[in-house]
């Protein structure tokens, strides 16, 4: 059931106070900063002559007619981006930091953002609606980078900013400034409320910040051309906004498609395909490379006494854990079930099969010494899980000798091309060491070929 909104009045039921408080200081201090600036603005208003008035209703219009045309395609962007979301209305707020006063400027962005809530984000029915007080913060934030670069062309003073080397230099210094100030709010509050995030990965790890700054360049382009030729030119804008929009959505529809929904890491459909890829680069370069194959030993213990809710969030700490001890441009995939699969294409050592047993030895003892670290279901102490006991079946029909408390591990590896030159060669011999580090008791590291025993015959 949806909870009852909230009204207006009830200042104190507002669900900007559930923020945390270490978040909730610094997004209060943006807020009030953008709306000090903006009633300083009022305060000293700007002489709103044709030209101007023309400039605000064009630029204020064409915002509207932005979010009008790319509503459906713009609200399926927001609920399905995994990454940081860059809002392609920067065009016309940065066009309005170029040629109006801030004080308009913020008019303008205040009128966008509030339109783009209400056609995009409101009729998204609870709870998946995202609150209100985070459209504010980006609103806050947008309106501190128009008087920014507002305050870099008003503190360079170039004369002429399109058609000249100091306007030019300006307009670019302008745009840094932009980004630059819009970048840092938000993610220095993705950075205060998630310490454990990589902030760096999230700004360079994909092409979010390329398609900031083209998104900048184009509302750069729409200003100088608004002002060269009237307010009718703003709608050539329109076709290539439309293009990025739907161009975005479908990477992202892609990435999704790729991606495992618990782990968060490449489905084995999508893992596969990049391994072949990565295999044959690392043939034709003829450097070395290795595959492994993880199990989480007595998953199903884990499961059948804990739950599968838990069971989902063991995963996605192992997850999470590989991401961290694994370089960025190592593959890492769920395989199914509780098995993860890695390529390592770029082995560093000239003992290549040394390097990798010393790489699945430490995800093995990070895996074991971090998973007190898995929040417990309600009811259990918040500590490492309980092993289960000795004399629990294993896959050979011995019992498992296992001893300590916590999640472990079992890894098989292969090496490429010593144990295969193709990927389901190297995942035979994986799954063949993997079965060994199993049979060895589990929480164990086997590197090679490896024989199956034989199947007992029955009488």
């Amino acid at each position: 059931m949806a909870p009852e909104p909230v009204r207006l009045h009830h200042v104190t039921r507002w669900p900007v106070w559930s923020i945390p408080g270490r978040l909730l200081g610094p997004v209060l201090a943006v807020e009030l900063l953008a709306v000090c600036l903006v009633l300083a603005g009022l305060l000293d208003p700007p002489r709103l002559d044709h030209s101007t008035l023309v400039l605000l209703a064009t630029l204020t219009v064409a915002g509207i007619l932005h979010t009008e045309v790319v509503a459906g395609v713009e609200r399926i962007r927001r609920y399905t981006a995994e990454t940081h979301h860059v809002n392609l209305t920067s065009v016309w707020t940065f066009a309005s930091a170029l040629l109006l006063p801030p004080v308009l400027g913020a008019f303008v962005v205040v009128v966008v953002y509030t339109h783009l809530y209400v056609r995009v984000l409101r009729p998204v029915p609870p709870p998946d609606r995202r609150p209100v007080y985070r459209e504010v913060y980006s609103t806050a934030t947008v309106i501190l980078s128009v008087h920014a670069a507002a305050g870099v062309l008003a503190a360079t003073r170039p004369g002429e900013l399109y058609g000249s080397l100091p306007g030019t230099v300006a307009l670019l210094l302008a745009l840094l400034t932009y980004t630059v100030v819009n970048t840092c709010l938000v993610l220095g509050v993705v950075a205060v409320a998630s310490p454990d995030t990589r902030v760096v990965r999230i700004l360079f790890g994909g092409d979010e910040l390329t398609l900031e700054l083209a998104t900048l360049c184009l509302g750069a382009l729409t200003a100088g051309a608004l002002a060269a030729s009237g307010p009718f030119v703003a709608l050539l804008a329109v076709p290539p906004i439309l293009a990025l929009h739907r161009t975005i959505l479908v990477r992202q529809l892609r990435e999704r498609a790729d991606t495992d929904s618990k782990t968060g890491l490449l489905n084995h459909a999508a893992w596969h395909l990049r391994g072949t890829h990565e295999l044959t680069l690392a043939e034709r370069e003829r450097r070395p490379a290795a595959l492994l194959i993880l199990d989480l030993d007595h998953f199903k213990e884990i499961n059948d006494t804990h739950g599968h809710l838990y069971g989902d969030q063991v995963l996605a700490a192992t997850a999470q854990l590989l991401r961290e001890e694994l370089r960025d441009h190592d593959l890492v995939g769920r395989f199914g079930g509780e098995e993860f699969v890695v390529l390592l294409p770029r082995l560093s050592g000239h003992d290549g099969r040394e390097e990798v047993r010393q790489i699945a030895e430490r995800l093995r003892r990070r895996i074991a010494g971090d998973s007190g670290s898995v929040a417990p279901p309600d009811g259990v102490p918040a500590q490492r899980l309980p092993a289960p006991s000795a004399g629990v079946p294993g896959t050979d029909g011995r019992p498992s000798p296992r001893t300590g408390t916590g999640i472990t591990v079992s890894i098989g590896g292969a090496l490429f091309p010593d144990d295969g030159h193709a990927l389901t060669g190297l995942l035979e011999v994986a799954d063949s060491a993997l079965y060994a580090a199993k049979r060895a008791g589990r929480d164990a590291v086997r590197i090679g070929r490896h024989t199956f025993p034989a199947e007992p015959e029955h009488a």
